[in-house]
Parts: C-alpha cells; structure tokens; sequence
C-alpha cells in the first residue's frame, strides 16, 4: 500500500529498530511520516479507517520496542520549525515537535535565553520532552514550558495546554498519566530567561567548575554538561557501542525521609553498607528524598559492563542498559529485571524503569 502524496506516505512492514537509539523492535504494520499538521490528521484518519491502533513515534530515544513490533500504525513525528520571534525581550520561544531537542537548546543557549542548558545533550526530540518533563543536572522542563499545542485525538481540536494543565511532576506529566494515548504534540512554548544566570546545583557541574571559572555563562554550562554526558557515555554517538541505548532506564527513586533509616539497616544487614555509610540522597521540593538509582545499582552488585547475553550495562554509567549489537528487546527486559530484583532484595527499593514499552502486551 502506498499513497503516492508527497507529504503523507503509508509504508507497510517497516522495522522499527533502526528508528530507535537502543535499535531493537520488530516490524510497524504501518508507519506513517508526518511532516505538516494535516499529513497528521491525514494519517489518523487511515488507523481510523482500518481500525489500527496507533503508536507517536519522535526521536526513538526513552523507547523500548517488542520484538514482536506494533500491529497499528507508528506515527512519526517530523514537524519543524523553531520560532523565537514571538516575544524575543521576554524569552518566549516555540519549537515543533518534530525538531531535535539538543539544537532546540543549542538554538536557545546561543541566544542568551538560560534554562534548559543543563539539559544538552538529551536525545530525542521535542515534542517527547514535555511527556516525562524530561530532567537532568537540576533542571526540568516543565519549569519553562508555558503551555503545549496538541491535537485532542478525543475532540479531533488542536487546542493549547497551559503549564498546569500539563500536571509536570517528576518523570511525569498529563501526557503519560491521566491523559494518555489522549494527546498528539505538535509544538512546544518555553518561557525562557534573557541573559539567565545558568543553574549549577549538581555536585557533577559544582566539581567541574570548582577549579576554573568561578561564573561561567550558559555556553559554558552547555559544554560543561555534553563533556560530562560523553564521559558517562550518554549521549549518542555511532563509533560507541555504548551509545546503542534509551538512556537513562531507571527514574531515581523518591522516598520519604522517615524511610530512610529502615532502609539503611537493611542494606546494613545484607552486608552491602558499612556501619559508617548512610545511602546519598538529595532534598526535592516535594520533601521527599531522591535517592541515585545508580548508586543503589552498583552495591546491588551490578557493576558497569556487566553483561547479559547481548545486552549489558554501559562501561561508563549504571543507569544506562545498552545493546552490544544484535540484542533482542526481551534480553533488554531480562536485564532489567534481574536489575530490578537485586534492588528490591538488598534495599526493599521498587526501581520504576523510564523508558515507553511498545508492544509487549502481545508477548
């Protein structure tokens, strides 16, 4: 099947891995490019037609795809355009769900326009930011997004989502919650901040600068976070096999304080805690206790490079599972369960994995 339009073509039969930064997943029955609003509407009007369900597909990165595939439609997401001309004195830019996100930030850091620096490097594009209020070295994005257009599949409307309508929490937004599946995001308002001092809270950003410069720009911020990302080996790139991955996989597990001390003599009673050694944790607004999933990785015994028949855990970060070529998407989840075991037995900790699973209902 194929519709000979030039702005919206139906492909049949379409592996689905090489769309994906961890590059597994079986076939698409039918994937659709969509690179204006009505190619879009265009598309969903076919799943209608033919009684497909349909999976948005953006930049493949936080994803994680049957080996099985997806028996709808995979809707991918090309719009473009990036404009700042709306309000350029009060730091309103938009970008279209289709671009990459990190030369949306490249975009707006060359620009003077601070908060989302820290989050360089980030795959994927962006309109999925807005999903998982994608975060990273202090910031969110759901500090500075102002509101998100999208196209109600519920009302057939495009109507604009104001910041509290998206419900921004942690890993968490509207959009993979009460709302899910609801949404098509077509394109993103941030509320940026002229001439912004950057946001250096992390201790990872803290100990680069400690011994340089004592007030770097936002331009430096930004190298600062893509150097600490290649050195973790987050972000992508196609002569590193490590970078055959979703990211981050695990959310950091947020805790109430009065918690902390029975977890701690678990671990202490599993031998896996010194007597002198508390577990490192980190305030949130929320009063809860973030703890570093990959601290909690490591004393669970995963060491990075572990490895799993052809899936493994990066050499450089614990938080990343990686294919080393050729994995098929069930070793990518036996991994994480194993992961997910040894956590829950050392420290009673649930770790929630971050990435979208596509397709396994079938399996």
């Amino acid at each position: 099947m194929d519709n000979t339009r030039a702005e919206f073509q139906i492909e049949e039969n379409v592996p689905l891995a090489p769309f994906t930064t961890l590059q597994v997943g079986g076939p698409a029955r039918f994937l659709a490019r969509a690179r204006t609003e009505e190619a879009l509407v265009e598309a969903l009007l076919f799943a209608q037609k033919n009684g497909c369900p349909v999976f948005i597909l953006g930049g493949g990165s936080n994803l994680v795809i049957s080996d099985l595939g997806f028996p709808g439609l995979v809707l991918k997401i090309e719009l473009k355009g990036i404009d700042s001309s709306l309000n350029e004195n009060s730091g309103l830019v938009s970008a279209a769900a289709g671009e990459v996100w990190d030369s949306f930030v490249q975009h707006a850091v060359g620009r003077n326009l601070a908060g989302i620096e820290c989050l360089s490097g980030i795959p994927g594009t962006v309109g999925a930011t807005p999903v998982q209020n994608v975060g990273a070295y202090g910031q969110e994005s759901g500090e500075v997004i102002q509101s998100v257009k999208v196209l109600d599949l519920a009302t057939r409307s495009v109507k604009d989502l104001s910041n509290s309508q998206c419900n921004f929490e942690y890993r968490a937004s509207v959009f993979n919650t009460t709302a899910r599946e609801r949404y098509v995001i077509l394109r993103v308002y941030f509320s940026l901040h002229p001439n912004g001092a950057p946001r250096i809270e992390y201790q990872d950003l803290q100990r680069h600068f400690s011994k340089g410069v004592s007030s770097p720009s936002i331009q430096e911020v930004r190298e600062a976070v893509l150097a600490i990302r290649r050195s973790k080996g987050m972000t992508l790139d196609e002569q590193t096999p490590d970078s055959r991955t979703a990211g981050s996989f695990f959310k950091n597990p947020l805790v109430s304080p009065d918690r902390i001390p029975v977890l701690e003599q678990r671990a202490r009673d599993c031998g896996i805690l010194a007597d002198s050694e508390h577990i490192p944790r980190f305030k949130t607004a929320s009063g809860e206790d973030k703890l570093p999933a990959a601290w909690l990785i490591e004393r669970a015994g995963f060491i990075k490079g572990f490895s799993l028949g052809r899936a493994g855990i990066s050499g450089r970060h614990c938080l990343a599972l990686v294919n080393h070529g050729g994995a098929k998407a069930q070793e990518i989840l036996d991994l994480m369960r194993q992961i997910q075991d040894h956590v829950r037995t050392q420290f009673d900790i649930e770790l929630q994995p971050e990435p979208i699973f596509v397709g396994f209902h079938r399996e």
